[in-house]
């Protein structure tokens, strides 16, 4: 699986598993299918409720905990200092881990300093149980309010992104501050699989809209991480080793916009 440096100097694969919506047994055996069909990152938050069973998919499996990249996710009323290390620590065990690869902070909140929080992920790096860290669903001024504070590196911004949710300015302002950007949702859930212009591209490439929504967040820098728990979509996603050309790429770029899939929990957002 391709890989990219983040800007903490560690690899992260382009292609991962996402695992929002997944729990019981269906997360611990997606996860172990997806690694025997060669992915090698996961992502999972402590909201999920799935991390249990993803610590046991690791354990079952055989490969190499350095080949693999494992992301999880800080909840909402965790932000305290205390809190965030006490959480990364539950987060650990439940997936039977002694580090995470990368550990972000799941929606910023307006009740913890934003410098707190990011005191504790520096702790964490610190004392290796983090090898990275950054943000999920910051926008461009919760962006500028972390990194004025930070003293760690911010590696990531995880935020929705699909054809039709085209988030230019916020994507350009992370290639500017050397942030990475994973988009989630990466296929809408396919509520965008009707749209001429996906359609159309798909048809030219004989590809299916969803390899072709992975390939354009590809092409634009952006990590993906598509949750799903069949064989069959699981190759489905690994098939993205094509090239959309400029007229592809501006088609989608132009897509009607679309509700977001999933919404903030806080008014002050934004």
């Amino acid at each position: 699986m391709h890989k990219i440096t983040l800007p903490s100097g560690h690899k992260m694969p382009v292609l991962g598993l996402g695992t929002w919506q997944a729990t019981g047994d269906e997360a611990k055996q997606a996860v172990k299918r997806a690694i025997e069909l060669g992915y090698r990152a996961i992502d999972t938050a402590w909201i999920y409720q799935n991390q249990k069973e993803i610590g046991e998919a690791l354990k079952e499996i055989s490969i190499p905990r350095e080949e693999l990249f494992i992301t999880s996710k800080l909840w909402n009323d965790m932000h305290t200092y205390d809190d965030v290390i006490a959480s990364c620590k539950e987060t650990l065990q439940q997936l039977q881990l002694e580090y995470l690869d990368l550990f972000l902070i799941h929606w910023p909140v307006p009740s913890v300093p934003i410098e707190e929080t990011m005191r504790a992920l520096k702790t964490l790096v610190d004392e290796g149980l983090v090898k990275s860290v950054g943000v999920s669903n910051f926008s461009i001024k919760n962006l500028r309010d972390a990194l004025a504070v930070s003293d760690v590196k911010i590696s990531m911004n995880q935020v929705e992104f699909h054809p039709g949710l085209y988030q230019k300015d916020l994507l350009e302002f992370c290639n500017k501050s050397n942030i990475a950007v994973t988009g989630y949702c990466p296929i809408a859930k396919g509520k965008n699989f009707d749209d001429p212009s996906l359609k159309s591209v798909a048809e030219k490439h004989n590809k299916t809209p969803a390899q072709v929504s992975l390939r354009w967040l590809i092409q634009h820098g952006i990590f993906v991480i598509p949750k799903s728990v069949s064989e069959e979509h699981l190759k489905e996603n690994m098939e993205t080793d094509f090239e959309l050309d400029a007229e592809d790429m501006d088609k989608i770029d132009s897509m009607p916009a679309m509700d977001r899939i999933c919404d903030p929990p806080f008014a002050e957002w934004d």
